[in-house]
């Protein structure tokens, strides 16, 4: 019997269990992905803790309250062709779409390619946008493998990843005073 609160020892034999009484293999394309929206989260953390416009923290830690909604919705069993109660909807989209409309009035949209590195809250920012593409592509696997009742987590990653990428331009310009570095200098003419 364990003797700690923080383990139980019953995923010892490399399976794990989800929402409901399954158990699976702990590489199964849903640990996968919700893994993946998990590291998501911590990411979007470290961002949020590196210092970034204060604005810019109270969205990061709406998508991180929206993240564990999504872990949720990933790691349920039994729902399949049934929306999951709580899980991610239109309006967790809408409410991405309008507060990239809202940074689009901030930031300067860059010419180029951008190297992430101008700011430490804007590499952090850059750094959840790859993770949110990653999680997007294991969430689109499942959704074409028909594990999802619903388009709602696929949506919010895909404008996720957007909202991302302008507040990771917007820090950086703050904390530059002007355009990102660029893949190439010649962009800047």
């Amino acid at each position: 019997m364990p003797r700690s609160r923080f383990y139980t020892g019953r995923g010892d034999d490399g399976n794990t269990s989800l929402l409901g009484p399954e158990r699976v293999p702990k590489y199964d394309s849903r640990l996968e992905a919700y893994g993946n929206v998990d590291e998501l989260q911590a990411v979007v953390g470290l961002a949020r803790a590196s210092g970034c416009d204060v604005r810019d923290q109270e969205i990061l830690l709406a998508i991180q309250r929206d993240c564990h909604q999504m872990m949720a919705e990933l790691a349920a069993t039994g729902f399949r062709g049934k929306p999951f109660a709580g899980g991610i909807t239109s309006a967790h989209v809408d409410q991405l779409e309008d507060w990239i409309d809202e940074m689009e009035t901030r930031v300067e949209m860059p010419t180029g390619f951008v190297i992430p590195g101008d700011s430490q809250p804007g590499a952090m920012l850059h750094l959840a946008r790859t993770v949110c593409r990653r999680a997007e592509r294991l969430v689109a696997h499942m959704a074409h493998k028909g594990l999802l009742a619903s388009d709602g987590a696929l949506r919010y990653l895909n404008r996720l990843s957007s909202l991302l990428f302008v507040m990771a331009c917007f820090e950086d310009q703050a904390a530059t005073g002007g355009h990102p570095t660029m893949a190439r200098e010649s962009d800047h003419d």
